[in-house]
């Protein structure tokens, strides 16, 4: 914390812009923190803001949602992690519910199902472009590391695609299993012989009795599995909750439709703030408002509890050898995920317009470089027009 704490209305006031302003997911988010907090207000040093950086990509979960939150709890203490955290998070939740209401009601105006139609077509290629962004830089370190990390990288990545496409709601298993591959792998056989009798065994169990427990209560204790799934046991942060969650919300507990959950998607995308909010529109297709606020609740507390808790050892965890082998792993894995989520998002499109507007969303994220949110706003538009004139919807 800073020798002068920062004042509580100031935090709550500058985290709430942020909160309030911030469209374009993750990469804006940490640029508005970082013009506010080193280049605007001098409360953090420009290597303390990228150490913060490096340990919150560290961690599962949102990374700039704890980015948020350790900023806060940087220039004011903890009341200001939780003053800040949440100024930054309720916007976000509060615009997904509000969009909820109108967008995944039972029988919406034609206008509005033709624009989450047509911005829901365009959701399988944000996937492709956000693992696009994650892959190049990740993909460099691997290489720049040798020893055979890009093939143990690229393995990683396999194994994440096709968990997006194949295990449902048991993906949660491989991207822990690659972290725990890539750790042993790390630290020599003595590790290995270590892992392999203790933590490794125990990661597939726990993963498997929580998963069952859950399936077998259903209601909101299914609903609280999901959301802690996407708030504390995702790596590689905003679409990544993507393959979490669609096979649990649409074929296991039938909460949503596929075109619904394409539809909750794009709204987290469209809204400011994390893209984790996303997770509110799943609650509220499950429980109404009250579920919404549940999941947003269960998924969001994680990250506050990494920052209470964690925030003074954050030096620590970044120069951690063993932290830095696991994400090795569940990097890629993630990475690959948010990559094979296309797949199922992509066989969500039921009409045949739909596959030109994603073809075009591709082109325009892709090659021309084109924003996320002009992008899905666009799709919804075209959406729009094309049921009104009589497309099928």
């Amino acid at each position: 914390m800073s020798e002068t704490p920062v004042p509580l209305t100031t935090v709550l006031r500058e985290w709430g812009r942020i909160g309030v302003t911030g469209f374009g997911g993750p990469p804006v988010h940490i640029a508005m923190l970082r013009r506010l907090v080193v280049d605007e207000r001098r409360w953090l040093t420009d290597e303390d803001f990228e150490s913060a950086v490096a340990a919150c990509n560290l961690l599962p979960g949102p990374a700039s949602t704890q980015l948020a939150i350790f900023c806060a709890y940087r220039v004011a203490g903890r009341r200001g992690a939780l003053v800040g955290g949440l100024a930054f998070i309720v916007p976000a939740v509060v615009c997904v519910l509000l969009l909820s209401l109108l967008f995944l009601s039972s029988s919406p105006p034609r206008w509005v199902r033709g624009a989450g139609e047509g911005a829901g077509a365009a959701v399988a290629a944000v996937a492709v472009a956000a693992a696009w962004a994650l892959l190049k830089p990740s993909w460099s370190r691997a290489r720049a590391a040798g020893s055979g990390r890009e093939i143990r990288w690229a393995t990683y990545a396999a194994v994440g695609v096709a968990g997006a496409v194949a295990l449902g709601p048991y993906l949660v298993i491989a991207l822990l299993a690659c972290g725990a591959f890539e750790l042993a792998w790390s630290f020599g056989a003595s590790a290995r012989r270590g892992l392999q009798a203790s933590a490794v065994p125990a990661i597939p169990a726990v993963a498997f009795a929580i998963v069952g427990m859950a399936g077998t209560a259903g209601g909101v204790a299914a609903l609280v599995w999901e959301a802690f799934k996407v708030g504390a046991l995702s790596y590689g942060g905003g679409f990544v909750i993507v393959p979490l969650m669609q096979h649990d919300a649409v074929t296991t507990y039938h909460w949503m439709t596929a075109p619904m959950f394409l539809n909750a998607v794009a709204l987290g995308q469209i809204t400011p703030g994390p893209v984790v909010a996303t997770v509110a529109a799943v609650g509220y297709a499950a429980h109404g408002v009250g579920g919404g606020v549940i999941a947003a609740v269960v998924a969001f507390t994680p990250s506050f509890a990494a920052i209470m808790i964690g925030g003074p050892h954050f030096n620590a965890l970044r120069s951690s050898l063993r932290a830095q082998a696991f994400l090795a792993g569940a990097g890629p894995a993630a990475i690959g995920a948010i990559l094979g989520s296309a797949v199922p998002l992509t066989e969500a499109l039921q009409h045949g317009w739909q596959f030109a507007v994603l073809a075009a969303a591709a082109a325009a994220l892709l090659l021309l470089r084109r924003g996320v949110l002009p992008v899905l706003l666009g799709a919804g538009a075209v959406g729009t027009v094309l049921v009104l004139a009589g497309a099928a919807g």
